[in-house]
Order: structure tokens, then sequence, then C-alpha cells
């Protein structure tokens, strides 16, 4: 990858395609671990369905074919996931669950170009914004830099949640951190609340302290970066690659979060 691309938080894709589990057969005999049947959520195979032009064979294919794609992608075999994903896209352009799962399998697959293809087909058909910050870094790993602003311009028009506009904005401030404009960057996640320190951080905080923290790092105020990397740390000690940073800057002991005395003996402590 690109040594510009070196923050290692990339937009989380929203998506809940990673549907597959684990079952535990009970028996007299002695348990063991099978594989349940994946099927696809039942509204996307009826689209699918309805809006098919074909035979029934092939109409019946069609949903097989994603129905393999989605196990791929939940398998973490994103170049299978898109092979199929894309088609069936191929065949049902119009179904946006059908390009959403193509374009993720390719952002997977770090086939950008025609991850932002089915994400930006996706949003067309939805409206909806909630992987615009994934498109927003496709550009960004090809270097379209003005392309990635016009789509956080176009992200903060529709009305996205507090979670996907913190997924934009990370994406923006790396874009800008790629151009060495890193007080914009440090400037627009500041006025996010990057900077503010909070008791009870969500995922969301702890993403933006990063983001934060990788900008400082790139623009050499080590300590400011240092600071930022120990706040994910406490918050999260396997968040990213915090703790490498951490160690890279010169803080060799990981920072532990405070805890207060237990006034209750460890043995009556109540367990759920």
């Amino acid at each position: 990858m690109d040594s510009t691309r070196r923050q290692s938080a990339p937009p989380e894709p929203m998506a809940q395609w990673e549907l597959a589990d684990e079952t535990v057969v009970r028996s007299t005999a002695p348990a063991r671990r099978t594989r349940e049947i994946y099927t696809l959520p039942g509204e996307i195979a009826t689209e699918i369905r309805r809006v098919f032009l074909g035979t029934a064979y092939m109409r019946d294919k069609t949903v097989d074919n994603l129905t393999k794609a989605a196990e791929a992608y939940d398998r973490h075999r994103y170049e299978e996931a898109l092979r199929l994903a894309k088609s069936v896209a191929d065949l049902v352009p119009g179904v946006a669950a059908v390009r959403e799962l193509a374009g993720l399998s390719a952002y997977r697959a770090e086939r950008w170009n025609l991850a932002k293809a089915h994400l930006s087909a996706h949003f067309t058909i939805t409206e909806d914004p909630e992987h615009l910050p994934v498109v927003m870094d496709c550009d960004r790993a090809t270097r379209r830099f003005r392309a990635v602003e016009k789509t956080f311009e176009q992200l903060e028009q529709s009305r996205p949640s507090a979670e996907v506009l913190a997924e934009g904005r990370i994406v923006l401030a790396a874009t800008w951190a790629d151009q060495r404009r890193y007080a914009d960057a440090i400037e627009m996640l500041t006025r996010a609340g990057a900077a503010k320190t909070l008791r009870n951080p969500g995922y969301r905080h702890v993403r933006l302290w990063y983001a934060l923290a990788d900008v400082y790092d790139r623009s050499g105020d080590h300590s400011a970066a240092r600071d930022l990397f120990a706040r994910v740390v406490v918050a999260d000690p396997d968040a990213y690659d915090a703790v490498d940073r951490l160690g890279e800057l010169g803080a060799f002991d990981a920072p532990r979060k405070n805890r207060k005395r237990r006034h209750t003996p460890v043995s009556k402590k109540k367990v759920d």
C-alpha cells in the first residue's frame, strides 16, 4: 500500500453482511462444531427475483451466487466475494444490496475503482450516505484528492449520522495530511471534538482521537501525538496499532486506566 496511507484506521463499512455463525451440535456423541447453512436475508432474495429478467433457473442461480458472495465476504475471502457479487450486479444493477456487497468486497480487496463505482451506485439508489466515507477513502487511495473533498461535501448535505460524519472527517483529515495540510486537518478534527478528554468515550471518539494523533505524528508534533495515542490505549488497549505507535514515539510502557479503589472484596463481587 502507498506509504501515504500510513493511517491504520480506515473507514469501517457499516453494513451487516457478516451474518454467518457457528453453532454447537449437541448429541450423545462427543460435541463437535459445525457451520450453519448460510442464507440471504429474505427481502434481498425477493428483490433479486422480482427484478431479474431471465429463466427461473438463472434467477435461482443468481440468488445462489449472491448467497455464496455474502458467505465469502463473511469468511474474509474478499476476491471471491467480489467475483461473485460483481456477476450478480451485472445482472441486477438496480438492487442496492447487491451493489453494497460488491462495493464492500472490492474495498476490502483494495480494488479502489470498483469499490467506488459500486458504492456510489448504492448511494444513488438509496440516498443513504453510510458508505460515502468508504468512497472517499477509495479516492484517497488513488490520490484523487479533489474528489475526496467533493464527496465530503455531498456527505455533509445528506444528513449523515454522527458516526458516518466522523468517518468522513477522518478520511478528509488523512487526505489533507497526505498533502501536508496538517494545520487544516488538525483544525477540522479539533472542531469536531477530537481533542476533548472524555471519561467514557464511545467508538467514534476513540477513532477521532486516533486520527488526530496520526496527523500530529505526521506533522512532527510527537508530544501531542503521544498524548493522544496514550488516550486511545487507555480507552481500548487493542485499538488499531496505537500501542506500537506509542512505542515508536518513545512511550514504551502502555498507560493504564485509573481505577477507583474497590470497597467490596473481590470474593463478594456480584457475578452475572
